[in-house]
C-alpha cells in the first residue's frame, strides 16, 4: 500500500508532465498515447531505478557551503565535502545544530531535485522516505522491493542509489572559497607551530526557520487582523512588532545555485539586528565608595565658600551682628542643600545603578541613597548620625580646601554651630 504522501507527490509530476507535453493540436488518440507514456515514466518500476541513478548529484547538507561563495563545491580536488550535523539536544540555553528542529538541506544539480523531494517525504507515521531506507522499515522494503523491482537483490543497488544522497565522501574536501579559520594547536614533537584549519558554514536550515517564524509574527492572520483592529481603535489582541530587520539575499537570479531551501525561499532570509547596543551617556554616576568624594565636590560650592571668607574677614564688631550671623547661616544652609539636591538625584537612579557586588558604600550611605532601603531608612536613626558628621566635616573642610592658605581656621564654636543647622535638616534627609 502506498503512502498518501507519495501518492500525491506523483499525482503532482504527472500533472505538471502532461501540462507540458500536451498541445491543444492534439487529436484524443495523442492525448491518450501521452497519458500513458505518463503513467509508464512516473511508475514505480520505471522512475525509481532512474532515481536512484541520479541521487548522487544531490548532497544532503546541513551547513551548505555555496552560502559563503556560490562557485565553492566544486575545485580541482573535487566536490567540497557535504556536511551533516547530528548534534543532540541540550537544554544548554544556546541557539545551534540540534536544539532547533529544522530541515535538512540539499544541494547540487537541480534536474535531480524530484528526488531529493521525493525522499523527503514525511509519510504518515512522520518519519521521510529517506529514514524508512536508512532503517528497512516495511513501508521501504514494500515500496522499493516488492513493488519497483523484480529482483530481491535488486533492492540492496536501489536503495545504495538512492543513499548516495547522504553517503560520505572518502576523504575530506574543503575550499578556498569558504571563509576559513587556521586554529593553531599545541603540538610539543613538532618544531612548526600546527593549526586546524576550521571552515564556517552557515545552517541554512536556522537561517530560513527564522524566516520562517518572524514571517508568521509579522504577516499571519492574527497579527493582520490585530493590526487593522488597532487602526480602527477597537480592542485587539497583543502582539509583537520584529523592527530594524535586514533581507539578505543568496543566489542572485538564480537561487537554486544555493541550496533546495534557498530556492524555496526565494532566495531571501532575513537578519536580526545585530549592532552593538547604543551606550547612553550619564550624567550622574552612583557613587560605588564614597558620596562625599565622588558626587559632590568643594568646587561645586566655590561661591559660598566664598561669600563665607568675605564675612570671617569683616572686623570683629560685625561677627556678632544679627545679620551677619543670618547671612553666614544662609550660605552653610546653601551648601548643605545642595548636598541635599545631589542626595535625591543619586537616589533616582540608584534603580538602575546600584550595584550590590560591587559596591563599598559604607553601611550609612548605603542606607541613605538605596532605593530597597527605603523602609530601614525611614524606621530607624543609627545611620542619621553618621551622615549629619559627614555633612558638617563637608562644609567644615570644604571653607579651608576651597581658600587654602587664604582660609581662617575655625573654632570648635563654628563646627558645633555647622552642626546645629545640619540637625535642622534632619528629617528631610530620610
Amino acid at each position: 500500500m502506498i503512502d498518501e504522501a507519495i501518492d500525491t507527490f506523483f499525482e503532482e509530476r504527472k500533472a505538471a508532465w502532461l501540462k507540458k507535453n500536451i498541445k491543444a493540436s492534439f487529436s484524443d488518440d495523442e492525448i491518450k498515447d501521452k497519458h500513458m507514456e505518463c503513467e509508464t515514466i512516473f511508475s514505480l518500476r520505471v522512475w525509481l531505478p532512474n532515481a536512484a541513478k541520479r541521487a548522487g548529484q544531490i548532497s544532503i547538507s546541513t551547513h551548505p557551503c555555496t552560502f559563503s561563495h556560490p562557485s565553492a563545491r566544486k575545485n580541482k580536488n573535487g566536490y567540497v565535502s557535504s556536511v551533516i550535523a547530528k548534534s543532540e539536544r541540550c537544554n544548554d540555553g544556546f541557539l545551534r545544530s540540534g536544539n532547533v528542529a529544522v530541515q535538512a538541506d540539499a544541494l547540487g544539480n537541480a534536474a535531480a531535485l524530484d528526488v531529493y523531494k521525493f525522499l523527503t517525504i514525511v509519510t504518515e507515521n512522520g518519519q521521510t522516505l529517506l529514514q524508512h531506507l536508512e532503517q528497512d522499515s516495511n513501508l521501504a522494503i514494500n515500496l522499493f522491493r516488492s513493488t519497483a523491482m523484480n529482483e530481491p537483490s535488486d533492492y540492496e543497488v536501489l536503495k545504495e542509489g538512492l543513499l548516495a544522497m547522504i553517503a560520505p565522501s572518502e576523504e575530506v574536501v574543503t575550499s578556498s572559497k569558504i571563509k576559513q579559520v587556521y586554529f593553531p594547536i599545541t603540538d610539543e614533537s613538532k618544531h612548526t607551530q600546527p593549526y586546524h584549519q576550521l571552515s564556517l558554514l552557515t545552517a541554512s536550515g536556522i537561517v530560513f526557520e527564522l524566516r520562517k517564524r518572524l514571517d508568521n509574527m509579522r504577516f499571519g492572520d492574527e497579527v493582520k487582523q490585530a493590526r487593522e483592529q488597532r487602526k480602527a481603535n477597537q480592542v485587539h489582541q497583543s502582539h509583537q512588532e520584529i523592527i530594524d530587520l535586514t533581507t539578505i539575499g543568496y543566489g542572485g537570479t538564480k537561487p537554486q545555485n544555493i541550496s533546495v531551501l534557498n530556492n524555496q525561499h526565494g532566495g531571501k532570509a532575513h537578519l536580526l539586528m545585530s549592532m552593538p547596543p547604543k551606550l547612553k551617556s550619564r550624567d550622574l554616576h552612583f557613587p560605588t565608595s564614597d558620596f562625599f568624594s565622588q558626587t559632590v565636590r568643594y568646587s561645586q560650592c566655590i561661591k559660598q565658600f566664598q561669600a563665607l571668607h568675605k564675612l570671617y574677614l569683616l572686623p570683629n564688631e560685625y561677627h556678632n551682628n544679627m545679620h551677619t550671623r543670618s547671612e553666614r547661616d544662609e550660605l552653610y544652609q546653601e551648601v548643605i542643600d545642595h548636598v541635599i539636591e545631589q542626595m535625591f538625584t543619586i537616589r533616582s537612579v540608584s534603580i538602575e545603578q546600584f550595584n550590590k557586588l560591587t559596591s563599598t558604600l559604607p553601611a550609612a550611605q548605603r542606607i541613605w541613597l538605596c532605593h530597597d532601603k527605603v523602609t530601614e531608612r525611614l524606621t530607624s536613626d543609627n545611620w542619621l548620625e553618621a551622615i549629619c558628621n559627614s555633612i558638617v566635616s563637608f562644609l567644615f573642610y570644604g571653607y579651608e580646601r576651597t581658600l587654602g592658605k587664604k582660609a581662617i581656621k575655625f573654632s570648635d564654636g563654628e563646627y558645633l554651630k555647622m552642626q546645629e543647622i545640619v540637625l535642622k535638616n534632619k528629617e528631610i534627609l530620610r
